[in-house]
């Protein structure tokens, strides 16, 4: 069974019909092509489909897209400017804290919410405001390096 959501994604206002069991993740990826929401687990654990429902991440293989109707969205694909990469995200590749890249858009949306929150947090922050995803490959301190490094940049003194 089909319900029409109109949602707006990175700016953009979407209406479309969506089946009533379609998973958020596979909305996004599916339908509207925006294939940086990756799907890991599938249970919610990993945090590679985080992405920011009206300002706040969650983990978009948890959500049903029918729910997200009237929804703000914002994927990776909406972090970056046009001219420059977002703050985060250019500190993750000076700080080398990429690697496979899997974990990266939702690294990048976690550490972009923290931030948003908590402009200077302690390194254990950056740790706890990350846990919801797992990196295979860093071992984090580069990541939160990165995050830090980002938050300097942000408040103007990096």
């Amino acid at each position: 069974m089909n319900k029409p959501v109109h949602i707006t994604v990175n700016g953009s206002e979407h209406r479309l019909p969506v089946d009533t069991r379609k998973l958020l993740v596979n909305l996004v990826r599916e339908d509207l092509r925006l294939t940086g929401t990756h799907l890991g687990c599938a249970t919610g654990t990993c945090g590679a489909c985080t992405l920011m429902l009206d300002g706040r991440c969650v983990k978009s293989c948890c959500v049903l897209a029918v729910d997200t109707d009237g929804a703000t969205l914002r994927t990776i694909e909406g972090v970056a400017g046009e001219d420059a990469p977002h703050p985060v995200q250019q500190a993750l590749a000076e700080c080398h804290g990429i690697q496979c890249g899997f974990c990266t858009p939702g690294m990048v949306l976690s550490a972009i919410e923290l931030l948003g929150g908590n402009p200077a947090p302690s390194d254990g922050e950056v740790r706890e405001a990350l846990a919801g995803n797992l990196c295979r490959c860093t071992g984090y301190v580069n990541i939160v390096a990165a995050v830090q490094l980002a938050a300097a940049r942000m408040a103007g003194d990096g």
